[in-house]
Formats: structure tokens, sequence, C-alpha cells
């Protein structure tokens, strides 16, 4: 048989044209496709904490808010289902339950949830104005303060589909977790085209916090044995093993997000601290609510004014309620009531957060109980900042 040779300088002119003629259909089609994905229509902020950091008061902040929809703390739900996890193995099915909530899909509490169930059933619902508030509950109206006693009383029968049917009338969501541990978890919900995800890193003086955690002990144990992965046994953390996770945890977060951290995360990363938001509320909270694209309203300000500046630090049955008290001495408290032998030792495990953060350590009882010195630093002029932020560096 013969055969039809072909010079190859046919061949490559050819493919050329072939090439060229692919380039310039793609060209016309691409011209009436979008140039840009759209953002949601709904604003996702999550507020990533970890328990007695004072992330229940900044969440609080938030869910009266009359354009938020907010969730206390959903995923608490996988950890007691599957307790016998890290919380390491634990993260995926979390972050999978925070990302269904964002897109308020709600029938991801199907697998943790008794099928027939009310708004009562959902972990601290009353916690969310939005679930004591229309079209939820009929009782109050978006625009009021509402509180988790009266919502409990008179909106808890209400069906568990008016949880999605609310979240759908929202332009925030706001979750507020304290079960992540990295943030390089979420980055699949950073960029997620189907959600505007923003982060609020709220973190407290670790010395503080232990001092919290000393309230509520027992309640904390099951997630202290998540945390140190003891195969469902509950433990107290009388050897700050938890509080250890806890501090490295913040700074790996921190470091993430602040030390060349990817391009997606430009404008959606904030940290507060408790100390900063309790001393001065209004300018953090408004810096917080910028950030979330909320404005503070007259009520807002008010109710925030009532709420820190309450008498005293609180009681121990208040340990994860949101009472009138006074925020400073709340934040204090520490330095008057812990042995300095118990200060030392949280030092030791975690004094890397400490330093990070922007605390101060102390060397003697008497530089602890000395109220007059300060161990809340001002924020470091290196501190990070996103208008000095380059990708290409």
């Amino acid at each position: 048989m013969a055969r039809i040779r072909i010079p190859s300088t046919v061949v490559i002119l050819f493919v050329t044209v072939q090439t060229g003629f692919l380039l310039f259909m793609f060209a016309r089609y691409s011209s009436f496709m979008p140039q840009a994905v759209e953002k949601p229509s709904q604003v996702h902020i999550l507020i990533l904490s970890s328990w007695r950091s004072g992330s229940s008061f900044v969440g609080q902040l938030f869910s009266q808010h009359p354009s938020v929809f907010y969730l206390m703390e959903p995923a608490w739900h996988v950890w007691v289902t599957m307790s016998q996890n890290s919380a390491k193995v634990l993260h995926m099915a979390v972050r999978d339950l925070v990302r269904s909530v964002f897109l308020c899909d709600m029938s991801v509490f199907d697998a943790y949830m008794p099928w027939k169930r009310n708004l009562s059933d959902l972990f601290q619902w009353a916690a969310s104005r939005a679930l004591c508030s229309a079209p939820a509950c009929d009782s109050f109206q978006r625009t009021d303060i509402t509180s988790e006693m009266a919502c409990k009383t008179l909106c808890g029968r209400y069906p568990f589909s008016k949880v999605e049917e609310a979240c759908k009338t929202y332009s925030h969501v706001v979750i507020k977790e304290v079960r992540f541990f990295d943030l390089k978890v979420l980055y699949p919900l950073l960029t997620d085209p189907s959600l505007n995800l923003k982060i609020i890193h709220l973190v407290r003086d670790p010395r503080a916090v232990v001092k919290s955690r000393e309230q509520s002990v027992k309640a904390l144990a099951r997630d202290n044995g998540i945390v140190l992965s003891t195969n469902g046994t509950k433990v107290e953390d009388s050897k700050y093993k938890v509080m250890q996770e806890v501090c490295r945890s913040h700074v790996q977060i921190y470091e993430t997000a602040t030390l060349k951290p990817p391009n997606f995360l430009k404008n959606r990363y904030l940290m507060i601290r408790f100390e900063d938001l309790v001393r001065d509320p209004l300018s953090e909270i408004s810096e917080m609510y910028k950030f979330a694209d909320l404005n503070l309203t007259p009520r807002l300000k008010s109710w925030i004014y009532n709420i820190t500046h309450g008498q005293g630090p609180g009681k121990k049955k208040e340990a994860f309620k949101i009472t009138s008290r006074d925020a400073v001495s709340v934040s204090q408290a520490w330095r008057s009531v812990l042995p300095f032998q118990k200060v030392k030792k949280v030092q030791e495990v975690c004094k890397g957060a400490i330093n990070m953060l922007g605390y101060q350590l102390v060397d003697s009882e008497k530089e602890q109980r000395d109220l007059t010195l300060d161990l809340v630093l001002p924020r470091r002029q290196n501190q990070f900042s996103w208008l000095s932020f380059n990708p290409k560096h």
C-alpha cells in the first residue's frame, strides 16, 4: 500500500492554524461569560475561639443584631455524637457541619439529632435572638433584645424546620465555634465560592482562661477528653494539658493568618483580644461590625453599655450565661484569685501564646497582685497589617 508523506512544515502549519482558531473561538465564547464570580448575597462570619475566652459574650454582640442569624457552637452535636474520636479526627465533620449551617442547610443535623425535633433540641438555641423572633418564633421582634430565659419559655416548642426558614431571611450568618484548632482546616471554606466567609479570632489571657475554666470543670470534662484523645473518657485538666493545646492552637492560627498568609485571607481575618474589648467596648465592637459589614444601632449601644457595666465579676452559676457584669473586673479577676504557683504553671505551658498575643508575664506574686501594673501590653507596632501585605514576597 502506498503511503502519503506529509511534510513536517505542513503539519506544523496545520496545528498552528487549528490552535489559532480554537483560541479565537474561546475568546469569543468567553466574552459572553461573566468575568468574575459574584459573591454570595449573605455574609458569613466565624467567631473562632476557645472555651472560657469571652466568646459567648462576643457571640451575643452579633446575635442581638437585627441583621444576624446566629448559632452558638453547633459542632457540639458532632463532638457529643462522636466523642470516642480526637479533635483532629473530628475537624472534617465539624467543618462540613459549619459549611452547611452557613448555607442554611439544616439537614446536616439529621445525623446528630432525633428525627422529630423542635428548636429546643439544638444546642444553646435560646442564645440566638434569631430563633426567638419571627419567622422562627412569633413572641419577639427582630429589633428586640432577647433573653435566654424568656426565649426558652416562649419559643422552645416551635418545629426545628423554623431554623432553616429563619436562616434564609438574614443578610448575615454568624457562628461561634471553639472546636477548631488549625486555621488550615478552614481553607476549603475560605476558598469556597458559595461562601463569603470572614474570621474573627478571639483570644484571651490564658491565665484568665484558667481561672474561668475552674468555674466549669465538670462541664468541660468531655471536651477535655476529646482534645486529649482519651477515647471517650472524661478528664479534668489539672495538669493544664488542654490549656497547652489551646494555647498552641491560638499561636498556630495567628501565625498562619499573619506570617506569609495565602492571598485569599486578605481582609478576611481579624484578631480581637478580650481585654481590649472590655476596656473599650464601643471602639472594639465598632471595629468588628465594620469588618463584618454591620452597623451599630443606638439600641445595641445602650445594651452593650448595660452588660459591660454591671456589678462585680459574676457568680459561679453564671459561668455560661451573659449577664450584666463589670467586664474589666472579670478580665482581671485571675490576678486576685489564682495562687501564684498555678499562674507560674500556666505561664510555663502557654508562654509562647502569652508573648505572641501581647500579655506580660509576672515573675512574682507581688507583680501578680499589683493591679497598677498593666499586664495587657499595647498592640505592637509590628503587629500584622494587610496594608503592608504583598503576596509576591
